[in-house]
């Protein structure tokens, strides 16, 4: 695995590993690249080129000047790996915020997607309660021991709090803020409905920041989409129980890899 960076200004940080089709991991609000070193070990020996990015003003990357303007930055930044990797197609998933990301290009760009995984995330905010954002930012703007450990199911294995934790510690405080005031004020609503990639919904069946049945919705409303939840796991699958979730990612992947 080596880290390489893509600009211009922001730089974006992003470990790769592989040959092959792109696939591209984006992680969450309060994650960075790292949280998904076991997806891109794993998916480099599967024929891929695995990458996962830090997202501008986080881990490795650049901050920026000025407000964050979510959609369209994001999905910039998206389309400017794909470029760099020289990928006119790639396989996309993301988590949480990550999934917001990649729910935004995949309708900007379903051009340049072979496929969509949609994990642990929402279709845009108006989707929860007024009290439920409430909660939403107010979680997110405290990171103290019980409400992390809140984000992890009851089958999260030793060390995936450590993991958590590690990356919550390494937030750029200032385009963190950024980022949770542009998610809660801009990313509202999104029409899934007109997603037209093949999509994976996937979930952990005890995720108390977005709920199974909001997992189930989305797979609802996206075409053809389909759904895995992952028993004994809360918001964070990729570090909880990281063999499962490349399992179900690989499935679901195998079958856009095989010719038409």
């Amino acid at each position: 695995m080596e880290t390489i960076h893509v600009g211009p200004a922001p730089r974006l940080a992003v470990s790769v590993a592989g040959k092959g089709t792109l696939l591209l991991f984006l992680h969450g609000i309060r994650g960075n690249r790292r949280n998904w070193t076991r997806q891109v070990d794993f998916f480099s020996r599967q024929g891929f080129k695995a990458a996962a990015w830090d997202a501008r003003g986080y881990g490795e990357s650049s901050d920026y000047d000025g407000a964050l303007q979510f959609d369209q930055h994001f999905t910039a930044d998206v389309l400017r790996v794909a470029q760099h990797f020289k990928a006119e197609k790639m396989h996309l998933v993301g988590l949480s915020m990550g999934g917001r990301i990649a729910r935004n290009f995949a309708l900007h760009h379903p051009e340049r997607l072979h496929s969509l995984v949609l994990a642990s995330t929402n279709p845009g905010f108006d989707a929860l309660s007024t009290e439920g954002v409430k909660r939403f930012v107010t979680e997110r703007r405290s990171a103290n021991p019980d409400s992390l450990r809140r984000l992890l199911g009851s089958r999260a294995r030793a060390g995936a709090y450590e993991d958590l934790l590690e990356s919550v510690s390494s937030i750029h405080e200032a385009s963190y803020q950024k980022t949770l005031e542009a998610s809660v004020a801009q990313d509202r609503f999104a029409p899934i409905e007109d997603i037209s990639v093949p999509t994976l919904v996937i979930a952990g069946d005890e995720d108390a920041v977005y709920p199974p049945t909001m997992a189930k919705d989305m797979a609802r409303r996206i075409p053809g989409a389909e759904l895995t939840l992952l028993r004994g796991v809360g918001h964070l699958g990729n570090l909880e129980q990281p063999e499962e979730f490349n399992q179900a990612v690989l499935q679901f992947l195998k079958k856009q890899e095989k010719p038409s």
